[in-house]
């Protein structure tokens, strides 16, 4: 498939520009139509909702609320009256307004506040708030603020409202593209590699947007879906291209043929992605397993645009890097090319040597990683689930006023009632009841219809208060048993609790059902029991350690303000489960492109140490590069203006932080070491019973001409491993290796140390030397037709012999 896009470049071009332009236009002229579908079944608030809406029909409109103070005075006073009344008049009569509820009405006195400052004017739109022209919201705002004066505030709320506050579209999207831009420019040095993964990221994530808007038309999907799959498409999006773009420069500077590169690169890194793309999707799925209508939607956004990022990835780049050639490369990449020409397959710098460190002090490292991860996850002990709502806006926000106005003037309850829906018994003697209880601060009862009435409830505390979650807990168990009628608490407020109970009643199935299957996968690609449980184990660290960080951050309100998300309160009810699904997919991507390595020369050398340092050395670079654009992506995400999706951006930009540059870098590597050749341990009986994956088959190093074995007698190597003094060197490992790195012989030095190795035919190879004492040498030999005697010297490298002397890593 890659040679045929890579061939047929055009064609797959044109096919991408159509569908993008397709699905653009079919969005446009559909529009949307996403709904927060947040009750839940077998629930008591979901039991009060069917009730009132079957008693109740619903207008379709949405209802915000204009709201005023005055500093002296009241609000009754003529000339506010004279400013007020004339702005209410003039909103009622714009078109697509169905009704305004006047305070200065006869049955409007209870619109005003007991100490006559503050009042309040319900506005009901034609539509919901998200189908309400948003010229209109803003000539509402427009025409209520400019009855303002000295002395006089006015603020509006709700949810239509609350549309003219939010930044322009793809703000947060632009931002996080900006800055991976900058990443991929340092990390490639050039403008066209730089480009590849964003467009590759931009089309995955566009289909996906654009998809979903048309699918919301034909299933339930909350406001939250297209932000999340968007904040996900591109961090995976970049991230998967990234990857196959490294591999492909990889293959040209070797002196490989661009489309033979592309297509190796395409049949390697392009089947990791492919992987790691369907654990994402699966454990996106596992969310199936809360069976919540609302996460429904979220599962299909975020899967949809997995799968085309996917799809972009494995297509249209490839088509790119065939208009593209040896351009791919920076100039001067292609001048040293040229000059030069390929590349040896080294691997050296601050990763080789970061590698050779935790190699030596594997249990100093594990445990300062594992410290580090432990602090952060302090916090997440007194996590509370619950509901954003305006109160959570930030202070300068007109939807934050009006919410805090309202609190002030009625209470702090005033902004969340609780609706008792009474089907049956005595609902004046329960009112009664109600109004007697503790935390209640008003009741209100309106009329019977259709045999059911509903008990209006304000409590004397904050919708997010646990006071006011448990008056629910009181409604329910106690009061409403003891007056004998059959009674529901339903509201928002109580749906938002049921719906954080649910959460925390079914997220340890969630939990459990996503480690499962990754554990399952991860077994079958490495045949092993102990890597997929160290990451099953690294997984549940990570995920504790970044909902510390987004307690600290949003429930403690560590730097809210600072970072311009507004007031502290609790983590949103439905986060973890979508947190804990992209962390896990996306922790998997990492695990797999380090520990496939590390299992491809753990094959070839059965050398756990080499493979751990080898497998370390070669990835952590690509990994750390990938996870800094991610968290580039992610943390842009503030700027969204909607808090959920800053919750989400920030504790999944910690969450790849603390993964990529803490868990991957030191403390999985450290623990493999430690761990040794246990890591690779699979029962016989398993082995035969267990499915064979290629996650990433091996890629060949190709030697050049001149280093080639030639054909000819086997023969050996020989000599004598010492120290500088002279000293003979015990137990030594001494391997010989091909030039494309494979392990031809391996030996132990003996006690005069001795060794001699096999070599299959003449030609240039590796001789590497490793001890305990004295760390690894390791020198290119060249065998002729008879023995070669080489002895081996463990010592300091001076700076003459540093020339020909390569470390063993390579």
């Amino acid at each position: 498939m890659a040679r045929w896009c890579y061939r047929h470049r055009l064609v797959v071009l044109l096919l991408w520009v159509g569908a993008l332009f397709g699905l653009g236009a079919a969005g446009s002229a559909a529009g949307t139509d996403y709904a927060n579908v947040f009750s839940l079944p077998d629930t008591d608030s979901k039991r009060a909702y069917d009730r009132m809406t079957k008693a109740f029909p619903q207008t379709a409109g949405d209802t915000d609320t204009v709201v005023w103070k005055v500093d002296e005075g009241s609000v009754r006073d003529a000339s506010v009256r004279s400013r007020i009344e004339p702005a209410l008049e003039e909103i009622g009569a714009m078109r697509g307004i169905g009704e305004v509820t006047d305070p200065y009405a006869a049955d409007g006195a209870a619109q005003i506040s007991r100490d006559g400052r503050i009042a309040y004017a319900q506005v009901t739109f034609a539509e919901q708030a998200n189908a309400v022209p948003k010229e209109l919201i803003e000539d509402v705002v427009g025409t209520a603020q400019a009855a303002e004066r000295d002395g006089l505030q006015v603020e509006l709320g709700g949810q239509a409202i609350a549309r003219t506050q939010e930044p322009p579209m793809g703000t947060a999207e632009l931002v996080g593209i900006v800055a991976a831009a900058v990443v991929l420019f340092l990390a490639f040095g050039s403008l066209f590699s730089m480009l590849l993964p964003l467009v590759v990221a931009i089309a995955g994530v566009g289909s996906g947007l654009m998809s979903t808007s048309l699918l919301s038309h034909v299933t339930d999907m909350p406001e939250v879906a297209p932000l999340l799959g968007s904040l996900i498409g591109l961090g995976v999006g970049i991230d998967y291209a990234l990857f196959i773009v490294t591999r492909h420069r990889r293959g040209i500077l070797r002196g490989t043929d661009p489309e033979e590169a592309a297509v190796t690169a395409l049949n390697t890194s392009g089947r990791a992605v492919l992987f790691a793309g369907g654990t994402v999707c699966i454990a996106l799925a596992g969310m199936l397993v809360m069976n919540m209508r609302f996460l429904d939607g979220v599962v299909i956004a975020t899967s949809l645009t997995v799968v085309l990022s996917v799809l972009a990835a494995t297509t249209l780049l490839p088509a790119l890097l065939g208009l593209l050639g040896v351009r791919v490369l920076s100039r001067r990449q292609r001048r040293r090319l040229a000059v030069t020409g390929p590349e040896a397959d080294e691997t050296s710098g601050l990763a080789a040597r970061w590698s050779s460190y935790v190699q030596k002090r594997p249990r100093s490292v594990a445990a300062l990683a594992l410290a580090v991860m432990m602090v952060l996850a302090l916090p997440v002990l007194s996590i509370r689930l619950g509901a954003t709502d305006q109160g959570n806006h930030q202070e300068s926000q007109t939807t934050r006023q009006a919410y805090d106005l309202l609190a002030e003037g009625f209470g702090p309850g005033f902004n969340g009632p609780l609706q008792v829906v009474v089907v049956e018994g005595d609902a004046a003697g329960l009112a009664s009841r109600i109004e007697s209880t503790e935390g209640v601060a008003q009741v209100a009862a309106a009329p019977p219809a259709n045999g059911v009435s509903v008990i209006q409830v304000v409590p004397t505390t904050s919708p997010q208060s646990e006071k006011t979650d448990q008056l629910i807990d009181r409604l329910r168990d106690d009061v409403i048993p003891a007056s004998g009628t059959e009674a529901h608490v339903g509201g928002v407020t109580a749906v938002f609790k049921d719906f954080a109970s649910v959460t925390g009643e079914r997220l340890s199935y969630f939990i459990a059902a996503i480690i499962g299957l990754g554990f399952l996968l991860l077994l079958i690609a490495f045949r092993s029991i102990v890597v997929p449980l160290t990451a099953a184990l690294m997984n549940l660290v990570a995920a504790a350690a970044s909902f510390g960080v987004l307690v600290a951050i949003f429930q403690w309100g560590w730097g809210t303000e600072l970072l311009g998300i507004g007031k502290e309160g609790p983590i949103t009810a439905f986060l973890p489960v979508i947190m804990l699904s992209l962390l896990f997919g996306l922790s998997m991507d990492y695990q797999v492109f380090l520990v496939s390595r590390m299992h491809e020369e753990w094959v070839h050398t059965r050398d756990n140490a080499r493979a751990v340092r080898v497998g370390l050395a070669e990835t952590s670079r690509v990994i750390n590069c990938a996870a800094l654009i991610m968290i580039c992506v992610f943390s842009a995400f503030v700027l969204s203006g909607d808090l959920e999706g800053a919750m989400a951006g920030i504790g999944l930009a910690a969450a790849v932080a603390l993964d990529a540059f803490i868990l991957r870098t030191a403390l999985v590597p450290a623990a493999m070491h430690l761990l040794g050749d246990s890591n690779w341990w699979l029962p016989h009986w398993l082995e035969k019973r267990l499915p064979h994956l290629a996650v990433e088959p091996r890629e060949e190093a190709v030697p050049p001409p001149s280093e080639k074995p030639a054909d000819g007698p086997a023969s050996v190597v020989h000599g004598f491993v010492r120290t500088a003094e002279g000293e003979p060197v015990e137990g030594a490992a001494v391997s010989l290796l091909s030039p494309g790195g494979r392990r031809l012989d391996r030996v132990l030095s003996l006690a005069d140390g001795s060794y001699i190795l096999s070599v299959p035919a003449p030609g240039r190879y590796l001789l590497s030397t490793e001890d305990a004492s004295y760390g690894s040498r390791a020198r290119d030999v060249v065998v002729g037709a008879g023995p070669l005697v080489y002895d081996v010297e463990l010592a300091e490298v001076s700076a003459a012999d540093s020339e020909d002397e390569v470390d063993a890593v390579n």
